[in-house]
């Protein structure tokens, strides 16, 4: 049997602006992820959704959710104070 686990986390109430920033910021390391992990990133509006999906190494899954939301918080800070 195999585990596979499936997380959504949704960023709202961003402006136009900062959803592309954060979108154009982390698709170049959407690459090359690690065997088992995946995340697609789609806008809806101005709203971000994150969808990752860890297969078996929950550990790993968590990691990366936790790297990617810290990606986040950094461009958003950036591009508040430009």
């Amino acid at each position: 049997m195999s585990l596979i686990c499936q997380v959504q986390v949704f960023l709202n109430n961003l402006s136009a602006e900062e959803a592309d920033a954060v979108k154009n910021a982390l698709e170049p390391d959407n690459v090359n992820f690690p065997e088992g992990l995946s995340l697609n990133i789609e806008k809806i509006d101005n709203e971000l959704v994150f969808n990752f999906e860890g297969k078996e190494d929950m550990r790993k899954l968590i990691g990366t959710i936790d790297e990617v939301l810290e990606h986040v918080q950094v461009v958003l800070k950036v591009i508040k104070k430009c």
